[in-house]
């Protein structure tokens, strides 16, 4: 299974329309031709990029395999829907890769790159999951991380770093909160959209109707310096969105979904360290994971 995720955000009629067609009809031909500029990768802009999960993603450790490409982006170009194009110039755009052999047993997803209250690029990406253990059938982990780029810079927030919280509801409500050594952040997402049902990739039964989504959930994302006692210090970021793209899937969802994850002090020093696994690979190509 290899998923390639790329979201447009257009502007509100545009994107009403598409969504009401989409929505309401099957059609016989839909096509699409655009570029898109990069502005955020997943890292500090002029930098070199990180792996979502670490080093350790390059080896088959985790189950999916997650990778954010381009956090935030600007697309010029068309779609055309059943005959009817909608054209768009410099929509916020965002792209990420999925691949193995399913999506966690059950996951939630918050993106967005259009912000009111600040200036300057932002975007968020901050997701969590239910997912299997290598080796081990039927044993699981929580997993989560929220990431926020703001003026090139990258505020990390992973288990291996500190702590990530959430309580996210069977639809309708995101709420998530994660410290690292230096920073605090805050979110929360609500939607009385009804949602999408989406097809996603699943373990147990293919490619089933396991998700569903919205991207007009109202957001809140906030982000402070944390002081050395641990409270909250001087605020960087207190920013708005109406147009937040959220998901839920897998299940059971019986609850809202409370939980909390941090790794072990060992995995945390391990994944600190300044690995650089292509390069350390390209003296052995034999021993070079697909893809790599």
């Amino acid at each position: 299974m290899t998923i390639t995720i790329q979201k447009l955000i257009l502007s509100e009629p545009v994107y009403a329309k598409i969504s009401h067609f989409i929505l309401s009809k099957t059609v016989k031909t839909a096509r699409w031709g655009y570029s898109t500029r990069p502005i955020y990768g997943w890292g500090n802009v002029d930098s070199k990029q990180k792996s979502t999960a670490g080093w350790l993603a390059a080896f088959p450790v985790f189950e999916p395999h997650w990778q954010m490409c381009m956090a935030g982006g600007l697309s010029t170009g068309w779609i055309e829907w059943d005959g009817e194009r909608f054209e768009f110039e410099n929509a916020p755009s965002y792209s990420e890769k999925n691949w193995g052999g399913g999506f966690p047993r059950r996951w939630f997803w918050v993106q967005c790159n259009v912000f009111e209250g600040a200036s300057g690029d932002i975007a968020l990406t901050a997701a969590g999951g239910l997912r299997q253990l290598p080796g081990l059938s039927d044993t699981f982990e929580n997993a989560a991380l929220i990431g926020v780029h703001y003026r090139g810079v990258f505020y990390e927030f992973v288990p291996w770093n500190g702590v990530v919280k959430w309580e996210v509801s069977q639809w309708g409500y995101w709420f998530m909160s994660a410290e690292n050594k230096t920073h605090k952040v805050e979110l929360v997402a609500t939607t009385k959209d009804p949602g999408t049902t989406l097809r996603a990739p699943t373990s147990e039964a293919g490619f089933a109707s396991a998700c569903k989504d919205t991207c007009s959930a109202e957001l809140r994302l906030q982000l402070w310096d944390r002081r050395s006692d641990g409270s909250k210090g001087n605020i960087i970021l207190d920013v708005t969105s109406n147009m937040a793209a959220v998901e839920v899937g897998g299940g059971p969802w019986f609850s809202p979904w409370k939980g909390q994850t941090n790794a072990p002090e060992f995995v945390s020093r391990a994944l600190s360290l300044p690995v650089d696994v292509e390069g350390l690979l390209d003296s052995v190509p034999l021993l070079k994971p697909p893809g790599l």
